[in-house]
């Protein structure tokens, strides 16, 4: 575990620095010496530390100023305090500015190392408790759906009244939004979580592959039938079969999925034999299903058997208050899947997210957060690493209706007035009341 973690030597002496990040090395560390507090906090600022060996006593930017610093550009960091016994009283004034402990120069060797391991044990301990988190998460249900607005609690809600039920859901939402985890969602927290979930994308397939796929063949069926073959319905008994992209599917395939949803059975292509099966059905869609009724390309009937429940996931321009905690989200995902060490956005590249109008949703979110951990070291996330950061392209990002353009405007007045009411009220010309009621009409929160 020792190989990866990361030793920082702050001292203005360099004899102890180059003494210092020799026997790291040695001791199988990856370190690095900065020899005035600048340094220090340039080198944090640039990549991630585990651990930092502060001297107390340096000229210009002293110990604890620099600890301070450290604070505030890496919390993450654990800082040790190296002190000459005279400086015994500073240091432990400086545990009680966050130092993790103290040691007496010249140093004991045996003394550090000890202290060393503790701290990385503890740091892979911190790191494996998060992993059981986030898997326990995942066996919940909710394991990527991120969300602390107000839209997403309504969906939360509904996930959790529907879950438990037969009802058949209907998952409506632009491309991106996250439909087949709210499906996921629904299906691990119903009775049927240990039984089968099947999931179909309906526009991914031939229509003439698709019926196949939903309902199996008989052998000789047709051409290259040479075995039988389950179909998803078969394959999903007891538990859910998820229909994305149902919009997607032909008036004949509607007949025969209207049927089984009515009678709970069906026959394989070529075959004669009823099969009955007991399945939950979740469908999603990103096409406007009244609509199709209207123009002929979808049955009313259909749809009224699909949506008994229906879950609008709304787009993320719609829940922006939710973008920094994604983003510290697929940061902790991604920073597993590439080894990287990314705990933060850049204020411009934040400013930038919340600005930009997402069009792919979360999809594409997950996917800008992706493209920033692979091209960089960290360890925060940059605006010139965001395609989008240009100003020619925030500038579609502008807000299409005055509700919208207000909105805006009251979130930017009272992000830059630290949320003080009275004193956004009087810049905005209004009343505190009424200011209250903006509030909750946009439902703004504070981030």
């Amino acid at each position: 575990m020792q190989e990866s973690a990361r030793i920082l030597v702050v001292d203005d002496e360099p004899m102890v620095c180059v003494a210092l990040t020799n026997w790291l090395k040695e001791e199988n560390y990856v370190a690095m010496a900065a020899q005035d507090g600048a340094s220090a906090l340039e080198a944090l600022e640039k990549d991630h530390w585990d651990v930092a060996l502060l001297d107390y006593k340096m000229p210009g930017m002293d110990g604890l100023e620099v600890l301070r610093r450290i604070k505030e550009v890496a919390p993450r960091t654990v800082v040790i305090m190296m002190t000459a016994y005279a400086s015994i009283g500073h240091s432990v004034q400086a545990m009680k500015e966050g130092a993790y402990d103290y040691i007496v120069k010249p140093l004991e060797m045996e003394e550090l190392a000890l202290m060393l391991r503790k701290i990385v044990e503890h740091q892979e301990l911190v790191k494996e408790n998060l992993l059981l988190r986030k898997q326990l998460s995942e066996r919940r249900g909710y394991e990527n759906i991120v969300g602390r607005s107000a839209p997403m609690q309504k969906v939360f809600q509904l996930i959790e009244t529907v879950a438990d039920t037969s009802a058949t859901v209907l998952i409506t939402g632009e491309t991106g939004t996250g439909k087949e985890l709210v499906a996921r969602a629904v299906h691990a927290n119903s009775s049927r979580r240990y039984s089968p979930f099947i999931a179909v994308s309906c526009g991914a397939l031939p229509e003439t592959l698709l019926e196949s796929e939903l309902f199996g063949y008989e052998r000789g069926a047709f051409t290259g039938a040479d075995r039988m073959k389950k179909g998803r319905f078969e394959l999903a008994h007891g538990g859910t079969l998820f229909l994305d992209e149902i919009g997607e599917i032909s008036l004949a395939t509607q007949v025969k999925l209207l049927r089984v949803l009515q009678e709970r059975s069906f026959c394989r292509l070529g075959g004669t034999e009823v099969i009955e099966v007991d399945v939950r059905l979740i469908a999603a869609t990103n096409r406007d299903l009244e609509a199709e009724i209207k123009g002929g390309t979808f049955r009313s009937d259909l749809y009224y058997r699909l949506n008994v429940v229906n879950i609008r996931l709304p787009p993320l321009r719609e829940r922006k208050d939710d973008i920094p905690l994604l983003a510290e989200s697929f940061m902790e995902k991604y920073n597993l899947e590439f080894n990287k060490r990314f705990d933060r956005v850049e204020k411009k590249a934040m400013e930038a997210m919340m600005e930009y109008r997402w069009p792919g949703n979360v999809r594409e979110f997950e996917n800008v957060i992706e493209r920033a951990i692979v091209i960089d070291k960290g360890p925060e996330i940059k605006a010139k690493h965001l395609p989008f950061s240009r100003p020619e392209t925030l500038a579609s990002s502008e807000p299409e209706t005055l509700e919208e353009m207000e909105k805006r405007h009251i979130r930017k007045m009272l992000e830059r007035h630290q949320w003080n009411i009275a004193k956004t009220a009087r810049v905005l010309d209004i009343d505190r009341t009424t200011l209250h009621k903006k509030i909750n009409k946009f439902e703004l929160e504070r981030r």
